[in-house]
């Protein structure tokens, strides 16, 4: 076999294998139920932003201080995205009861107030490890009350105690096995996970994600 032909075939096999990627890349696309999630951003904004994470997780709390800030300011407040948190608590017990008190917070005091203590919780993250639960009612409530009445502390430490939040932790948890996640923080884009290294390859994927004309 000449040369020229070598390759002549190995630039079809490589175009062959590109087209198969990309279309297995395209398949992994799937459909997510946003329904009584916490979002930031408007509600036409077209393209979908999912941060899963974990409040126990110490590159979600990096992610959280770095990262967020320029999606927020770059996608979000611009129109182009909206951001959501999809919980994938699996690091420890305290994963699992921040989610759940956090769920709470959300469903009682709304979406503006669970993202003024999703942050502070962030911010006041404890970094040890193993099954040690810090996350105490207390500490929780104490973080809370930075972001709420003394009344609307009582009223969400009383839904906490009757397990308001169990059912929404368990769809996330259901969410995040379907797509088959297995550490945090895990980015999606439009049903489709993000695997680049720079925010830069993150803006190129909304934008690629963003039908033409919006």
């Amino acid at each position: 076999m000449s040369k020229k032909i070598f390759w002549i075939v190995g630039i079809l096999a490589i175009c062959i294998i590109g087209i198969i990627v990309l279309k297995d890349v395209q398949q992994k696309s799937v459909v997510i139920d946003y329904e009584n999630q916490p979002f930031l951003g408007e509600e036409t904004a077209p393209v979908e932003i999912i941060e899963f994470g974990d409040y126990k997780c110490p590159h979600c709390k990096d992610f959280n201080d770095s990262i967020f800030p320029i999606i927020n300011e770059d996608l979000v407040e611009t129109g182009k995205a909206k951001f959501y948190f999809i919980n994938f608590a699996f690091i420890s017990p305290d994963s699992t009861t921040a989610a759940q008190f956090a769920e709470t917070v959300y469903q009682e005091l709304g979406n503006e107030r669970f993202w003024e203590f999703h942050h502070l919780l962030f911010a006041n993250q404890m970094t040890e490890s193993g099954e040690m639960n810090l996350f105490s009612d207390e500490f929780l409530k104490a973080i809370l009350a930075e972001v709420s009445s003394p009344e609307e502390a009582e009223q969400v430490m009383l839904a906490y105690s009757e397990g308001k939040g169990d059912a929404a932790l368990k769809k996330d948890l259901a969410i995040a096995k379907k797509l088959g996640i297995s550490s945090t923080p895990s980015i999606y884009i439009d049903g489709k996970q993000f695997e680049g290294g720079s925010m830069d390859d993150l803006i190129e994927m909304v934008e690629e994600a963003t039908p033409r004309g919006e």
